[in-house]
């Protein structure tokens, strides 16, 4: 009898255990202002997207995309992967300032873009409370050099340690601007149109985590974007609050919501595949070391870890 096939990170990876939590969503609505601060990668999507009309749309298709190569089988993630370079490849962009056409799949962009949803991730859910060490943090971006590699990237040139992913950050700083399309992307995200019967929902919920994804931005996004916020150490409060309670609701409540990544996975793997922080606690032992001894080597310490089609 053949073993069900664990996927791309598999129940024993930090990533595993970790996108299974609701405070997830305010780290990926972090990730889109981040990622709109620089001006090359915010134009390619503004230029060739209805994100506007569909922005519903285009984040769950993001939280697809996140579903399946994380729960999803190897094929899955794979060809979820291959039909993001496809797109990619096909999309162009317009300088306006000097008439230039660029790819949206150059490095560059894809490495940000990469970046600021990883970054994001880690930070949200460390800062609301989510238990890693610093090693399980490391050996989170290291895992992570798996989904860059399927959008198009070369894990060695991929940031592996959360000292490289800073690095990284500090290099680009000088390249970020509050371009007008990302001022568009910031006023969306605070005031997105709905349809009336939704505009106390929109005032209720979804502003609250709006603001949330804001404030937990480093303090250069802040700004460039031209709205301070409150202290770190409130706004580190307001997070940890929100996560305790977002963490209250039943998780087989919370994995109703489409497509069911989790729990597809957990019917293919069994039970004892359940995402929960609890088995982080557990391993932290095991995985200080390796996660960090890995993370130091270009290409994770074993290039076989690497797994390409074919």
């Amino acid at each position: 009898m053949v073993d069900p096939d664990p996927g791309l990170f598999g129940p024993e990876s930090v990533t595993w255990q970790m996108h299974g939590d609701p405070m997830m969503w305010v780290a990926g609505v972090r990730a889109l202002y981040l990622q709109a601060l620089h001006p090359r990668a915010v134009r390619g999507v503004m230029q060739n997207s209805d994100f506007r009309k569909d922005a519903w749309g285009r984040l769950m298709r993001t939280a697809g995309f996140v579903g399946t190569i994380t729960y999803g089988t190897t094929e899955a993630a794979e060809q979820a992967g291959a039909r993001v370079r496809k797109i990619h490849r096909l999309i162009k962009a317009t300088d306006p300032e000097t008439g230039q056409s660029y790819g949206v799949d150059e490095p560059e962009l894809l490495l940000w873009v990469h970046c600021a949803e990883v970054d994001s991730y880690l930070q949200v859910e460390r800062r609301s409370g989510f238990p890693l060490t610093d090693a399980q943090a490391d050996r989170y971006i290291d895992e992570h050099r798996h989904s860059a590699r399927l959008v198009g990237l070369d894990p060695a040139d991929v940031p592996a340690t959360t000292a490289q992913l800073a690095a990284y950050f500090e290099r680009m700083r000088p390249r970020l601007a509050a371009s007008p399309e990302a001022l568009d992307v910031d006023d969306f995200l605070r005031r997105p149109p709905v349809h009336a019967l939704l505009v106390p929902a929109r005032a209720l919920l979804w502003r609250r985590v709006a603001a949330l994804a804001y404030q937990s931005l480093p303090p250069y996004a802040h700004e460039l974007y031209g709205r301070p916020v409150a202290p770190v150490r409130t706004v580190d409060r307001r997070l940890r609050t929100a996560g305790t309670a977002l963490r209250c609701i039943p998780a087989r409540l919370r994995w109703q919501l489409p497509p069911g990544h989790i729990l597809n996975a957990m019917a293919r793997l069994g039970p004892g595949s359940r995402p929960t922080p609890y088995k982080l606690r557990s391993r932290a032992a095991i995985l200080d070391g390796p996660g960090r001894a890995r993370s130091s080597r270009s290409d994770g310490g074993d290039s076989r870890r690497w797994r390409t089609p074919g």
